[in-house]
């Protein structure tokens, strides 16, 4: 039962039929586009400051807790929308969004973890959070779908409200999943020992620290680029009407990549490192061909990406130990969160010398320096990171 809900929980927490329509909700009540780009920037920044603070806090107290009190936030903002249509009720509607994704994200593959190990399945991993992940974005699809008729028949008040209801579902929902681990089960000393104790793994565990890094790098630079597959499509001549079916195509590969994940979670280093570099290629040149068919090897390499992202979560879970694994998997968030900023910033720098294809391969470059690490540690460590990228 504790896989079906965690699935379910996933559905419940993408399941926002205002992701489609909420930048029309901003244009209809007056906001400019600085104004909006403001609003994103909230978002970010109130994910990356409450990333670390609420893993340590989830591991201090109960992860099921925080997993429900996360959609109520979320839904609470997007009642605001809805009700108060202005800049400033936006502004707080994305600091509570952002709250929701930082408490859910470590607090959610710490529960994980631990409820299925503590049945002898802690194997399972990999193969529960990529399906975890596919069934994810396809909630995300399936609220882009229904979207369409519910805003044609009711507006923004309807898809508001359904969008509410989602997360008070989820919240619902999250207080069913089972929990064996005592609440204040964190550090001895409270919050503020466990949020030093997770950190000082991170930092001084080897183990733990290149296994963080790896999820880091392997995760942040294809989620960023991901927004700009429709950008990519204009540029290869494709119409709009049809540019949906592309990024349609590409969630298919995720998709395809998280259900596979548990195939490949016992495969050795050097063949880990050939599929970071070969979706590397695979992106580099889908991008360059600047042809719609460009699109097929895009999705192959989003695939690979996402495979790669949750082999590499499962291998960082697996070498947490002590009462901070949500704080340690906190840690990896808030890299990733920097890093996807990093790209974002890199890709507008980029995009006024360079086309989008262009870009797109340069920014994926830094996977072949990943992949020749992984593949060819130094001497003094070989054995050592073989060991750890082959358990």
């Amino acid at each position: 039962m504790l896989v079906k809900k965690l699935y379910v929980y996933a559905f419940l927490g993408e399941f926002i039929l205002l992701y489609p329509v909420y930048t029309l909700l901003f244009t209809d009540a007056g906001l400019s586009v600085a104004e909006t780009s403001s609003l994103f920037v909230i978002w970010s920044v109130t994910g990356m400051v409450l990333e670390v603070p609420s893993g340590a806090w989830a591991d201090t107290v109960s992860r099921r807790l925080i997993l429900c009190l996360g959609p109520l936030l979320a839904g609470l903002g997007f009642a605001l929308w809805i009700l108060f249509p202005s800049y400033w009720a936006f502004a707080l509607g994305f600091v509570l969004w952002g709250a929701e994704g930082a408490l859910v994200s470590g607090a959610y593959e710490a529960l994980a973890y631990e409820e299925l190990e503590r049945h002898g399945q802690a194997g399972r991993y990999a193969t529960v959070m990529g399906r975890a992940t596919s069934i994810s974005l396809v909630a995300d699809a399936a609220a882009i779908g229904l979207a369409v008729p519910v805003f044609a028949a009711g507006g923004y008040l309807a898809v508001g409200a359904a969008s509410v209801l989602a997360c008070v579902l989820c919240a619902a929902f999250a207080l069913t999943l089972p929990e064996h681990r005592p609440a204040g089960a964190g550090a001895g000393g409270g919050y503020l020992a466990t949020l030093r104790a997770g950190v000082a793994l991170a930092r001084t565990d080897r183990r733990v620290l290149h296994a963080l890094l790896l999820v880091t790098a392997v995760t942040a630079i294809w989620g960023a680029l991901e927004e700009y597959v429709p950008f990519l499509g204009a540029e290869a001549g494709v119409a709009k009407t049809t540019i949906p079916l592309l990024v349609l195509l590409v969630w298919i590969g995720a998709t395809a990549g998280g259900l596979l994940s548990g195939v490949a979670e016992r495969m050795p280093a050097r063949l880990y490192a050939l599929t970071v570099a070969l979706a590397a290629l695979a992106m580099a040149a889908g991008a360059l061909s600047g042809h719609p068919a460009g699109f097929l090897l895009i999705a192959l390499a989003f695939g690979a990406f996402q495979l790669a992202g949750v082999v590499a979560g499962a291998r960082l879970q697996e070498r947490i130990s002590g009462p901070a694994r949500a704080t340690v998997t906190s840690v990896a968030g808030l890299g990733t969160n920097l890093v996807t900023l990093a790209v974002y910033t890199a890709y507008a720098a980029a995009s006024g010398y360079a086309s989008h294809g262009a870009t797109f391969a340069l920014l994926v470059l830094p996977y072949a320096l990943i992949a020749l690490v992984i593949a060819r540690p130094s001497p003094r460590t070989r054995t050592e990171r073989a060991r750890e990228l082959d358990q």
